[in-house]
């Protein structure tokens, strides 16, 4: 006999919060051991700015077709492709020497320069786990729009998106010691295999809701009570193939993208750099920056959830889904401009800037939380992962810059003796992005507008 739950879409949720923690775990790993591999391999902060943005670059070209393969392949089987691809790609980097030794004498046989063995290696394992990661937010986004109605997306968005922050807790918690008890190799092991067992758990409870035996009648008709009204039929349409380049045509795509393109470098700079930050500046490393990465991402955590939270308050005043979001999100972007203070107060304590630049990433967990479910306001269920697909590339691609920049920032005024200088730079630039990135949002698409041609 078959259970049926009065609440089912939550266990859904949970199931989106372990991938995403599960995500955030392995691409972070790098970025705790980064001042002992490069110490260990001779890096500079450009060559670690290199292996960092090979994971965003391709992790931004794959978000654009991530969202087209999750489409096609449905949510259950698109993201269990996702989590095996980047489960492998994060053990890779164990084998980084490996690789990279196969890859430099490739690249010496067709006559290109040779590449240091350990920059190649951990390249070619970050490229495939950029590529893995890519379908995390697009299958999350599209299952929680299959599972939840409009009015609990951005609270269940900013529930399993607080995984990122989860993630960015458990991993300075255990990865220093993981790599100091049985070395970085291990770290990189054990943390990747954990993927592995989420693929068990999701095969075995997710289907899509008209086929999910779990699920009641009741609790059914309220996820599609939203979805049956007169302004949200074109929701329902699925009699024709969504052209992707059609989606370009629309304001809200690049809308979503231009958001996307000018804050997700600054969460990536905030997870990549920040080791390293604590010890150019107060030389902190290995077991003592434990406990400040993890005061900084905890505070994240709960932006994710309070910043998911924060719309419906605007929408039980009356307002709709997309205008509360804003409303919501300019608040938030205001949040950031604490960060310009971080350089300022550093020479009280270390814990200055760490709580100061927590207040600012964790306004980017609430910002996340609403930005993404906007696509879920303004387009059809069938169009959410295509179009999420092209902010995240959009996102990538910032994030790109904003790494190459920050490492090119770092060499040079370390080289002058003032790398504080480079990085009180970049704290300006992840102050004002989101402010920035408001105003094109809301120039672009002022009101709540839905997509109802495609």
């Amino acid at each position: 006999m078959n259970i049926k739950y009065k609440n089912y879409r939550w266990t859904i949720c949970g199931l989106l919060f372990f991938a995403t923690t599960v995500n955030y775990l392995d691409r972070q790993v790098l970025s705790l051991l980064a001042p002992r591999l490069s110490e260990e391999f001779h890096w500079s902060n450009t060559d670690y700015a290199n292996i960092t943005a090979v994971f965003q670059f391709i992790y931004a070209i794959s978000m654009l077709f991530a969202g087209r393969i999750i489409d096609k392949l449905g949510t259950k089987w698109g993201y269990l492709s996702a989590i095996f691809v980047w489960s492998l790609g994060a053990i890779m980097h164990a084998y980084s020497l490996v690789v990279g030794e196969v890859f430099s004498n490739v690249l010496a046989w067709v006559g290109i320069g040779a590449v240091p063995i350990s920059i190649a290696g951990f390249m070619i394992s970050r490229a495939v786990l950029g590529f893995g990661e890519s379908g995390n937010f697009p299958a999350a986004i599209k299952a929680t729009a299959e599972y939840f109605p409009k009015k609990e997306r951005s609270l269940a968005t900013g529930i399993f998106n607080s995984g990122s922050n989860v993630g960015a807790i458990l991993a300075p918690l255990t990865v220093p010691l993981i790599a100091l008890k049985w070395g970085w190799e291990t770290a990189f092991i054990l943390v990747g295999a954990i993927g592995f067992l989420w693929m068990f758990f999701w095969f075995i409870f997710y289907e899509k809701p008209e086929n999910q035996k779990r699920l009641s009648k009741e609790e059914f008709k309220y996820i599609n009570d939203d979805e049956i009204s007169k302004a949200d039929v074109p929701f329902q349409s699925n009699s024709s193939k969504v052209v992707w380049l059609k989606l370009l045509g629309y304001k809200q795509t690049w809308a979503f993208a231009a958001g996307k393109f000018l804050t997700d470098g600054i969460w990536w700079f905030f997870l990549f750099w920040l080791p390293k930050y604590l010890e150019a500046q107060f030389n902190l490393k290995g077991a003592d920056i434990v406990l400040p990465l993890a005061v900084l991402y905890s505070m994240t955590m709960f932006g994710s959830i309070l910043g998911g939270w924060f719309p419906m308050y605007f929408i039980k005043k009356g307002y709709n889904s997309y205008d509360a979001r804003l409303k919501a999100m300019f608040i938030i972007a205001l949040f950031p401009l604490v960060v310009l203070l971080a350089q300022p107060l550093g020479h009280i304590s270390y814990w200055m800037p760490v709580l100061l630049i927590g207040i600012g990433a964790s306004a980017h967990q609430a910002w996340s939380a609403n930005i993404f479910t906007t696509v879920s306001d303004m387009f059809p269920k069938k169009a959410i992962a295509s179009v999420i697909g092209i902010g995240g590339m959009a996102g990538g691609i910032g994030g790109v810059l904003v790494t190459k920049l920050g490492g090119g920032l770092f060499d040079y005024y370390a080289a002058l003796g003032h790398i504080q200088t480079g990085y009180t730079i970049m704290f300006v630039i992840c102050a004002l992005a989101y402010l920035v990135a408001w105003f094109f949002i809301k120039s672009l698409v002022p009101k709540y507008n839905p997509i109802n041609d495609l």
